[in-house]
């Protein structure tokens, strides 16, 4: 039996249709060698079900049935039998025996939305990316955050400090609106903001006011009081800043700006998702007010740090406290004990869950008309696994009840299988199935630049078996909108991740971040990202060559003027072979080659077929690539999209010969070639 022939997956090439609704005839495909097996059999529900023969070729055969969904979960694998030898076929690929885990998996009436299949993502740091209003700038001690004053950074040019959290450089959303057109020039399809909402810190992750766009990113009217005195940092004196983020004719314009800024954004056919924090709020927000910003105001009830009456108390958990510990009581839990980041206690409150099923459904209605969220660390969301589930069922259907087209992705780490079964989330961040395995092939670096393994960096059989084992979590809908991210505000620049020094900011410098890195391995990565499945994701300034180690200091400037030019130029050109090719959106995917320092994978479908080949290492590799398993033919030839090398790349067109199914390659060091099917 030839194994290498054997595939199958959840694309519409062998599912059809791909996303089919509930007690709808799905007819499931398998693909065998030509003349090479006695029986394939559709195993599911503990039954074997004979598949018929349907289309032969010179070198595949096809075999399918049609089969009547109910309304739960089918889960099936493929039984295939050559005289003696028996073997199954999952998620995971060949296997000598049947492992459940692996199963494939078809949610009756479960789909993610088109535009988000492969859609080419751009994540911003707002406060980093553009200043565009100056007007709106956070002063220097405007008021204080963590025991000191916040501080107002005028060199743009400055490096995030070990403790950055109170630094603000002034970015908002009119710099976002100035550099529509770079956006758009470079191929960006969805802008994907980190948190917008009032918010003390400069990430924004201690929300202090989910109704509103913060007016230091959108519009300040009225601009009246003081700053914090020298020494100073009682918030109750920062009249300023009580100001800025209290006054209604303030919060409504910068909702009235943004929702401006989502149109134009619309007007030029790109998506807009916010970020979404909903496990934890801030000391700060409303509903708290341990800062006694809102305390007496008009309009504002008392917090649950101010008053035990206050009609927010249930939002929180105060220990079991009495009402002698009022007024001013800060007994309260705080997300992984932070003080700063209260914990909503969705359990004990009707009132918060519905209160935040009302956010999730005002940002994605009129006026705004968000496209989707992400989720902040949405698994510890709640107090137990059964009402985290509970609360995520209710949340996709408002948001989705409120706008069918939304998008919902979560932040997780490990296995996402129980969220992803078609009732809660669309699908995640992809960590573990493309970040984490392409950091260790390409770079032997941990994602944070915290360890270093030698055995991983250009160990291809790592490599298939991280990426094959995590991918079978994901239903295959899933997996067309994950989040492919190289980079993020969590973790290091890839770039610095290149140069392979284990450490962050306080034991080196900035500069250190910057020293010996390797642009030709991040174009390696790029062209994997913008080829591999899923929705490739930009973190502002990668594009440009930014460089930094863990946050905060990968949450740098975006370098105006000081680009990288040629790796913005390669971003572009990867940007717009994947925007080219439907293939790469919905195509299916299929490892071809994983060895030492070398990779080559297709992604194929009735369209187009397209390879992508890596060598990883120091020398000049000539690689021998098994085309054929990607359906096409025995003798033909494909054209070179792009290569990369070691000092640069082309995109000037050069045919390589098919021979025998096979096309051989010679690729330079650190280099990655694109081929694509001949045309006639």
């Amino acid at each position: 039996m030839n194994r290498d022939a054997l595939f199958c997956d959840g694309t519409g090439s062998y599912v059809i249709p791909p996303e089919p609704n509930k007690e709808e005839t799905t007819d499931l495909l398998f693909r065998t060698a030509a003349s090479d097996v006695d029986c394939v059999e559709l195993y599911t529900d503990g039954n074997y079900y004979e598949m018929k023969k349907t289309d032969t070729g010179s070198v595949f055969d096809y075999y399918r049935i049609s089969w009547k969904l109910g309304t739960d979960m089918m889960k099936y694998s493929f039984r295939v039998t050559s005289g003696d030898e028996v073997v199954y076929f999952n998620r995971f690929g060949v296997t000598d025996k049947w492992i459940e885990m692996y199963d494939f998996r078809i949610t009756p009436g479960f789909t993610t939305p088109n535009w988000a299949k492969g859609a080419v993502m751009y994540q911003i740091f707002t406060d980093r990316f553009c200043n565009g209003d100056p007007s709106n700038d956070v002063l220097e001690r405007e008021y204080s955050y963590i025991h000191e004053p916040v501080r107002k950074v005028d060199d743009w040019n400055h490096y995030p400090e070990a403790m950055d959290v109170r630094n603000f450089y002034g970015g908002d959303l009119q710099g976002v609106w100035d550099k529509l057109d770079y956006l758009q020039d470079l191929g960006v399809e969805v802008i994907y903001f980190n948190p917008l909402f009032v918010s003390p810190s400069n990430h924004k992750y201690d929300i202090q006011d989910y109704d509103y766009i913060d007016p230091h990113f959108g519009v300040i009217r009225e601009d009246a009081g003081d700053v914090l005195a020298e020494g100073d940092l009682d918030n109750r004196h920062a009249t300023r800043y009580q100001s800025r983020v209290t006054n209604w004719e303030n919060l409504e314009a910068s909702n009235e700006f943004f929702a401006q800024l989502v149109a134009e954004i619309h007007r030029r056919g790109m998506k807009v998702i916010l970020d979404g924090v909903f496990n934890h709020c801030g000391s700060f927000n409303k509903w708290m007010d341990r800062e006694q910003i809102y305390e007496g105001k008009d309009g504002y009830q008392p917090g649950a740090y101010v008053s035990a009456d206050s009609p927010y108390h249930t939002f929180f958990d105060f220990r079991g406290a009495g009402p002698e510990q009022w007024p001013y009581n800060g007994n309260y839990d705080g997300w992984w004990g932070h003080d700063t980041l209260p914990k909503l206690d969705y359990e004990h409150s009707e009132a918060l869950e519905k209160y935040i099923l009302h956010i999730a459904r005002k940002w994605v209605s009129e006026p705004y008309n968000v496209d989707g969220w992400r989720l902040d660390v949405a698994a510890d969301l709640g107090h137990s696994n059964e009402y985290n589930h509970e609360f995520w069922k209710k949340f996709r259907k408002t948001v989705k009840e409120a706008n069918p087209d939304a998008l919902i992705l979560a932040e997780h780490y490990g296995d996402p299988a129980e969220w992803l079964d078609g009732e809660e989330w669309d699908s995640v961040m992809n960590y573990d199935a493309f970040m984490e395995p392409v950091t260790w092939f390409l770079t032997g670096m941990e994602k944070h630049s915290d360890e270093e393994r030698a055995d991983l960096r250009g160990n291809g059989y790592a490599f298939s078996h991280s990426v094959a084992h995590n991918m079978a979590s994901y239903l295959n809908s899933s997996m067309q909108v994950a989040m492919n991210e190289l980079s993020n505000h969590d973790h290091s620049r890839f770039l610095t991740r290149t140069n392979h020094v284990v450490g962050r900011i306080g034991a080196f410098r900035p500069e250190d971040a910057e020293q010996n890195v390797n642009p030709a391995v991040m174009r390696e990565a790029v062209a994997i990202q913008m080829t591999w499945v899923g929705a490739p994701t930009v973190y502002y300034g990668d594009e440009a060559g930014v460089c930094g180690f863990t946050d905060p200091d990968s949450r740098r400037t975006y370098p105006w003027g000081h680009e990288d030019q040629e790796m913005i130029a390669f971003h572009r050109d990867m940007i717009a072979i994947h925007r080219k090719y439907p293939t790469l959106r919905i195509g299916s995917i299929k490892l071809l080659l994983a060895g030492d320092n070398v990779l080559a994978y297709a992604r194929f479908d009735d369209q187009a077929q397209i390879v992508t080949v890596v060598n990883n290492s120091d020398e000049l590799q000539q690689v021998c690539i098994p085309v054929w398993q990607a359906e096409l033919p025995q003798k033909g030839s494909m054209r070179r999209l792009i290569y990369s090398y070691e000092n640069g790349y082309t995109t000037e067109h050069e045919e390589y010969l098919i021979q025998d199914g096979e096309v051989v390659v010679n690729l330079g060091a650190y280099s990655v070639l694109v081929l694509k099917n001949m045309e006639y």
